[in-house]
């Protein structure tokens, strides 16, 4: 992820790191390691901040690609597939273990309501 583009953004919006941090529910600390990217940034989190910012995630994330790149048969359109490949791969996985999260709380939650115990999925 671009940090520089996450806080030109803000910034253009006219946002400080306060008024991010008060809407993610983080400290302002938080926030400046997270934009900073001294501190990993969860898809949540991403999420909000995309949200907040109106942008797409996708815009955060750079397509360096050389010159010569551009020279070669599809060298640019292979590099900018990869990067959107990979992100979206990340996000379907983030997601899927959020829905199985999801699943085994639901599973819990009805066995309290049964008064029977019911051992959740583990992967």
């Amino acid at each position: 992820m671009e940090h520089s583009k996450l806080r030109n953004v803000r910034t253009q919006k006219g946002y400080t790191q306060e008024y991010m941090a008060d809407c993610l529910g983080i400290s302002q600390k938080q926030y400046s390691r997270l934009e900073n990217g001294e501190s990993g940034i969860t898809l949540d989190y991403l999420e909000k901040i995309c949200n907040k910012l109106e942008i797409n995630p996708q815009d955060l994330f750079a397509c360096e690609v050389k010159q010569e790149n551009q020279n070669q048969s599809g060298g640019l359109a292979n590099s900018a597939y990869l990067i959107v490949n990979e992100f979206s791969e990340k996000l379907i996985e983030q997601y899927e273990k959020r829905l199985k999260d999801k699943d085994d709380e639901i599973c819990f939650l009805r066995s309290l309501l049964s008064g029977k115990t019911v051992e959740t999925s583990s992967v």
